[in-house]
């Protein structure tokens, strides 16, 4: 089955940063950015592609309506992190019916990566697992992607209280759970 290809043409509205870009460009500039947050939020390289095609796929929607053309790479995270909340609620229904494999996370490290250092991150991803999505996204971004606690809570679309909240939930848990391990 061939792929949906789109007309490329400049994205209207988006100056600055990506003006006269078609929307090739803009993609080639930002997949990487968005893989790499859908990398960090879903633990998994087999979700990363469909997440990046999600977000693409709203951005070729929405972008005209952009009214910071100069915030179209937050924007874009904005949007990674809404789509891998859907997507990490979708696995927790299918994990609770049985339906969801259980994940091996030794491709989140990188190949350099001791094997303690692999067991480790594993089991930090399996206890993300377990926890609260808007917990679990809240301490990804913060301790993983290293946001600060303004951006996690922007991009958590939350309040700064709220953000921090969900933070130090999060961190209470995988602190018990890994010390415990």
């Amino acid at each position: 089955m061939q792929p949906e290809t789109y007309e490329l043409r400049p994205v209207a509205g988006v100056a600055d940063e990506v003006d006269g870009m078609d929307f090739e460009a803009l993609y080639r500039r930002y997949s990487p950015y968005v893989a790499k947050i859908g990398h960090r939020l879903l633990g998994r390289d087999g979700e990363v592609d469909d997440l990046v095609q999600d977000v693409f796929l709203a951005a070729h929607r929405g972008l005209r309506n952009l009214r910071k053309p100069e915030a179209v790479k937050g924007w874009l995270a904005t949007v990674a992190v809404r789509f891998a909340r859907r997507r990490l609620r979708s696995r927790k229904v299918r994990a609770a019916l049985s339906l969801d494999a259980s994940p091996d996370y030794g491709d989140v490290v990188g190949p350099s990566a001791s094997p303690e250092q692999r067991a480790q991150v594993a089991r930090v991803y399996r206890v993300l697992d377990r926890i609260p999505v808007n917990q679990r996204i809240a301490w990804s971004l913060r301790y993983v992607e290293g946001e600060t606690l303004e951006r996690v809570a922007e991009l958590c679309e939350c309040s700064l209280a709220t953000a921090k909240r969900r933070i130090k939930a999060a961190q209470d848990i995988i602190k018990m759970e890994v010390s415990h391990a």
